[in-house]
């Protein structure tokens, strides 16, 4: 076990360290929630999530998606529950932790001298939900009322592919019972003093590309061999890697999200060291932007395996074509209401494609228009890194910005449609 300063207890880390703020306190014992995969315990989280709800005196639906897999809903009744609603979307799952790179237990959320708070989750996207909890919590406490209906979403898996979250949620019953009209997803922190704002995502493609031959004595000049084959496969989808990366990097205008990247990540093939296989396989994780034209993409895929010779295969493990991006123009209402309430918080937005995958682009294939959002500016991009972090300044700042933004977004005026 890892040091922990802060007293006794799991980990050595106090509960509720004495005068610390609340929403602190709330957040860190989240924080100490193990839904790390490959084993989620998703029961506490539930019983998290129960125990809150009942604090905020809100209803609280559960939905099993599939077995052991449950989406919580909180909800806030508007004044006008016909309007079509907002979703506050987060997700209760974290990656894997390895913690002999970790400088304190990633399961005590540990705050050292400075207010940094370390723990698994502490940026992708533990932060984010309490924010939303606790910016209700002061709305209602406040007795505010909202125009329309606001619904806390709370799915698991998402850190999987979303396989058994949101993408199956949105398939079910009572996702269209939300009426959603508008949704704030998880975005990223920022090193600078500006917040970045994501309209759309690349798509993430996973191939697995099959090189057949011939086999034969590891002695032996053999012709037609797999290897040789994996070469060229490989060298086609590496090369177009490098120029991606020179475009990225020759230009003041892209960000991540506008180019493609590239990055073998598996291979396999082979029994013994005198044996040239018959067949070797090479894996690719490929994040393709919204602009890009997926079929004249796909096109360019089986030129690279028709050249490699004969035989050359691919095969799908994931493969997303969704290319809906949330419209950003001021005469949107919903991004007019976003943009307006960060300009009166002096905010500074960029706008930007987010560069991997979230549950936001389940929630655009329907046609639902969604932004990635995370109030962590000066902060280093941690998530899924080993001594993840956020500072609990930025996350206190965080919960004042969702209490200015819920309110803007959920009494934007009825659309003529909606009247």
């Amino acid at each position: 076990m890892l040091p922990d300063k802060e007293g006794s207890g799991v980990g050595g880390a106090r509960m509720s360290p004495e005068g610390e703020d609340p929403s602190v306190s709330l957040f860190r014992e989240y924080l100490r929630i193990r839904t790390v995969h490959p084993q989620p315990d998703y029961d506490a989280a539930l019983r998290f999530l129960e125990r809150t709800a009942e604090e905020l005196a809100l209803p609280m639906k559960k939905i099993e998606v599939c077995p052991g897999r449950v989406v919580s809903i909180m909800t806030w009744h508007g004044t006008n529950p016909n309007l079509k609603s907002v979703l506050l979307n987060s997700h209760t799952d974290v990656v894997p932790v390895f913690q002999e790179h970790w400088k304190y237990d990633a399961f005590t959320a540990f705050k050292d001298a400075d207010g940094n708070i370390y723990g698994r989750g502490s940026q992708d996207m533990k932060c984010v939900t309490i924010q939303y909890i606790q910016a209700v919590r002061r709305l209602k406490a406040e007795g505010r009322q909202m125009l329309r209906t606001v619904h806390l979403v709370f799915v698991p898996d998402e850190e999987v592919g979303g396989h058994h979250g949101m993408e199956t949620f949105v398939e079910h019953p009572e996702f269209r019972k939300l009426n959603i009209g508008f949704a704030l997803d998880e975005g990223l922190a920022n090193p600078s003093d500006a917040f970045t704002v994501f309209y759309g995502e690349r798509n993430p493609w996973w191939i697995t590309i099959h090189c057949p031959g011939s086999p034969g004595h590891g002695s032996r000049f053999v012709e037609n061999t797999a290897a040789e084959k994996l070469r060229h496969v490989i060298n086609s989808f590496l090369n177009f890697r490098e120029k991606e990366k020179h475009r990225l990097n020759t230009s003041q205008c892209l960000t991540l999200g506008d180019v493609t990247t590239i990055n073998m990540t598996m291979v396999k093939g082979g029994v013994a060291y005198n044996v040239i296989p018959a067949e070797m396989d090479v894996s690719f994780d490929l994040r393709i932007p919204p602009t890009v034209n997926l079929q004249e993409f796909e096109k360019l895929i089986q030129q690279w395996c028709k050249e490699a010779g004969e035989d050359v295969t691919y095969k799908f493990a994931q493969k997303h074509m969704d290319q809906n991006m949330t419209s950003t123009k001021e005469s949107d209402p919903w991004w007019s209401a976003f943009s307006q309430a960060c300009r009166e918080m002096d905010m500074t937005l960029e706008k930007e494609i987010f560069p991997a995958a979230t549950d936001s682009r389940f929630i655009r294939a329907v046609g639902i228009p969604a932004i990635g959002f995370s109030p962590m500016n000066q902060t280093p991009i941690l998530l899924h890194d080993h001594n993840e972090y956020l500072n609990e300044r930025v996350f206190l700042k965080g919960i004042d910005v969702y209490a200015k933004l819920i309110p803007a977004l959920a009494n934007v005026a009825a659309s003529p449609d909606e009247a």
